[in-house]
């Protein structure tokens, strides 16, 4: 009987399934279904500067270069926290580590470590001229970006301008396929934003001090910001 049972389950599985396929077989596919893009790019000024402090100390006993490293970070971000201000000039830091050198022949020959020190924000005269005030790092490395704010703004402008030519490309295509309109079936809008593009310091800048009395130069630059939308649309 369990035998009959599981063969007529299978029978009439397949049959199902064979119904289903002939009916999709005779379901003609949607006519009047066309596939467009539009997309939309805006030129901005880039807002944001990050700026990173770093420095390295090396000895034979380890919590002595521990003790260094955390002395130079402290004095730095001492300094930094004077000018810091919400959203304009704020302070982190960074990475810490300390780790053993090897002797060619084995056995730990010393210590060597490293901190880092990281100020963000969209005043960049002030991060510039806090450059040339913090003594106990140097600067490795400066990036650019867009900020939240802006870059949100920016692809709402943007995502605005690529749906009405995605719109429009809709209604010049049902017009000349001679169809009186047409409706959206799906459709996709992706946004792209320019990177943070970070910039090592060259081997001379980095080697003198940050505390040497000179504010860092910044100059932004621009960046794009491209939103494209793709889809299909039924033209009716």
């Amino acid at each position: 009987m369990r035998t009959r049972a599981t063969l007529r389950f299978v029978v009439l599985t397949a049959a199902t399934a064979s119904l289903a396929a002939a009916a999709r077989a005779e379901t003609p596919p949607p006519s009047g279904v066309v596939s467009l893009s539009a997309s939309a790019t805006a030129e901005v000024t880039k807002d944001l500067l990050t700026v990173a402090f770093s420095t390295t100390k090396e000895g034979q006993d380890a919590a002595a270069v521990q003790s260094q490293l955390k002395q130079a970070l402290d004095a730095a971000l001492a300094e930094a926290k004077k000018a810091a201000r919400p959203g304009q000039l704020e302070v982190q830091t960074g990475n810490f580590s300390l780790y053993p050198r090897y002797a060619p022949k084995g056995g730990i020959s010393g210590w060597q470590g490293s901190a880092e020190l990281i100020v963000e924000g969209r005043d960049m005269p002030a991060i510039g001229a806090l450059t040339g005030r913090i003594t106990t790092m140097t600067i490795g490395r400066v990036g650019y970006s867009l900020s939240r704010e802006l870059r949100e703004k920016t692809e709402g402008d943007v995502a605005a301008q690529a749906i009405a030519r995605y719109r429009t490309k809709a209604a010049e295509y049902a017009k000349q396929f001679g169809y009186g309109g047409y409706t959206i079936r799906e459709v996709n809008v992706n946004a792209d934003s320019p990177p943070v593009m970070y910039q090592a310091m060259a081997p001379r800048a980095k080697a003198m001090s940050a505390g040497s009395d000179e504010s860092l130069p910044v100059e932004a630059g621009k960046g794009t910001v491209t939103v494209s939308v793709n889809g299909t649309v039924q033209m009716k």
